[in-house]
C-alpha cells in the first residue's frame, strides 16, 4: 500500500482558463492523476471513488445524494474517521462544492467540515501510542486530510456569498471549523 499523495490534484478549483483562453467547464479533470487502485478507503481499494465523484458531479439529485453518502462512508466514516484516500479526495470535493449544477453542494461542504474536524486517530494515538508505529499510519492520513481541506480554503468567501443560503450557511460553519 502507498500513502496518499499530499497534493493529488493540481487542478485549480476556480474554473481555470486553458492555453486557448477558454474556461474549463468539465469538472474532475484530474481524477486520473490519482492512483486510486493503490490507496485504501474504508472498504479496501479506493478504485470506486472516481465513479462516486462523477455521480455526484453529473447525477440527478437522488443519484448525487446516494453517491455522496457512499463516498462519505468510504472517506470519513461515521463523520470522524478518515481513511488513506481522504486527502486525495478532498480537492475534488472542493471543486464540486463550487459548481452550481451539483445538487448536494451543502452536503459536500458539511463533509469537508467533518474531515477538517477529524481527530479520531490522533486521539486514539494519544492513548495508544503504538498506533504510530504501524506501517500504515492513520494519524498521518488524518493530518493530510485536514491539510487538504485547509489548502483549498480560498474558495470560502465565494461560497459564503453563494445565493443558495443552505450552501452559504454550511460554508460559514466550515469557515469556523477552519478558524477563518
Amino acid at each position: 500500500m502507498r500513502t496518499a499523495p499530499d497534493q493529488p490534484s493540481t487542478e485549480r478549483t476556480d474554473c481555470p482558463v486553458s492555453s486557448t483562453g477558454v474556461a474549463r467547464t468539465t469538472p474532475l479533470m484530474a481524477l486520473s492523476r490519482v492512483p486510486w487502485g493503490e490507496i485504501q478507503d474504508s472498504t479496501g481499494s479506493a478504485a470506486a471513488i472516481p465513479l462516486l465523484l462523477n455521480s455526484v458531479a453529473w447525477g440527478d439529485a437522488g443519484t448525487a445524494s446516494a453517491a455522496l453518502g457512499d463516498l462519505r462512508k468510504r472517506i470519513c466514516q461515521y463523520g470522524f474517521v478518515v481513511e488513506q484516500a481522504t486527502a486525495a479526495t478532498v480537492p475534488f470535493l472542493w471543486e464540486l462544492a463550487q459548481l452550481p449544477r451539483v445538487t448536494c453542494r451543502a452536503e459536500i461542504i458539511q463533509l469537508l467540515r467533518s474531515i477538517a474536524g477529524a481527530r479520531q486517530w490522533e486521539s486514539t494515538a494519544a492513548v495508544y501510542p503504538k498506533l504510530l508505529n504501524h506501517r500504515e499510519n492513520p494519524v498521518v492520513w488524518e493530518r493530510e486530510a485536514r491539510q487538504a481541506v485547509h489548502a483549498r480554503r480560498g474558495a470560502l468567501r465565494r461560497l459564503m456569498d453563494d445565493e443558495d443560503t443552505v450552501v452559504a450557511r454550511a460554508t460559514t460553519e466550515l469557515a469556523r471549523t477552519l478558524g477563518e
